[in-house]
């Protein structure tokens, strides 16, 4: 039980309220424009709405909460389910950004019917605005009937954390000439089929820049240097809430692991030093009722409690 005030997503500033909405076109704008893309993960309710109030372009709902929320090793083992809990609480606090939803491991890789299936999930029932699907050329079938299906499609390239184990874990992809040229041809290849975006994670940053200035379509980095369209990094590793070290392209922009850390340190000293609550919050009869309670009799307040005590063993 809560009798906590939480303000409401649509109570939001003024400035906020009248901000127009991103769109893909929005994107592809920037894109055209020259002007770099932002975009962070969110997994929840509060997170979502402190980046989206924030002005960041694009929300992702990525399959990284399987590590940083659930505390597995790996992005596999999150569920449809999981996923499509996560996208609707996003989906809630989020009214400027564009909310994209990761489909999990398993969710598209058996058939292609079964992943269009998937993505309308996340379109119908967690309110998401587009789906990320990661692989090349392979995905091609996938990105086609999921574009006919009037979903759009974020690709994503490069170190894909669903392959890890064929990659035999999380290395840096495209290293060789023929390795950049293959990523190279999937991203076009992807950008025909009708992605509206292609992530490129974990790739020198030359062959990214060669990629980015290929396609028509905006290119978002993570560990992909700064020549793509935009960038992208988990929510958990920008505030040092990963309980990991970070990787190489990670810059930590405040340590949140550390203003939890104090503040849950001097709550547990306030309770075990009876300093919280105080007066100032704590609720207070009114006198009068103070004054009436302390003139009865102290067995006619212990009764209710008496009977309810003999009911329960009645019932027992």
């Amino acid at each position: 039980m809560s009798i906590t005030n939480f303000r409401s997503a649509d109570a939001q500033s003024g400035a906020q309220a009248i901000t127009p909405k991103v769109t893909f076109q929005t994107l592809q704008e920037k894109k055209q424009a020259g002007r770099p893309i932002t975009a962070l993960t969110a997994y929840d309710y509060s997170t979502a709405r402190l980046v989206d109030e924030a002005g960041v372009d694009m929300l992702l709902v990525g399959d990284s909460l399987a590590m940083v929320v659930m505390g597995y090793d790996s992005t596999l083992p999150v569920t449809m389910d999981e996923m499509l809990h996560h996208t609707r609480a996003v989906r809630r606090a989020v009214k400027h950004g564009i909310v994209v939803a990761d489909m999990p491991y398993g969710s598209y890789h058996v058939s292609v019917a079964e992943g269009v299936a998937n993505a309308a999930r996340f379109i119908k029932e967690a309110g998401a605005e587009a789906v990320k699907v990661e692989g090349g050329a392979v995905r091609c079938e996938l990105v086609e009937r999921l574009t006919d299906a009037e979903i759009p499609v974020v690709c994503h390239l490069g170190l894909t954390p669903q392959a890890v184990h064929r990659m035999g874990g999380y290395k840096v992809q495209g290293k060789t000439l023929a390795a950049a040229e293959e990523l190279a041809r999937d991203a076009r290849m992807l950008e025909a089929a009708g992605a509206v975006a292609i992530v490129l994670e974990g790739m020198p940053r030359e062959v990214a820049a060669i990629i980015t200035s290929q396609l028509h379509i905006p290119t978002i980095g993570i560990g992909a240097g700064p020549d793509c369209d935009g960038q992208i990094l988990v929510f958990h590793d920008l505030v040092n809430l990963s309980f990991s070290r970070p990787a190489k392209f990670v810059r930590q922009y405040g340590d949140a692991a550390a203003l939890f850390r104090t503040a849950i340190e001097g709550y547990i000293h306030d309770v075990e030093e009876r300093s919280f609550p105080d007066e100032s919050e704590s609720y207070h009869l009114s006198k009068e009722v103070t004054d009436v309670l302390k003139t009865q009799d102290t067995e006619a307040l212990k009764a209710p409690v008496a009977a309810s005590k003999t009911h329960l063993i009645r019932k027992a």
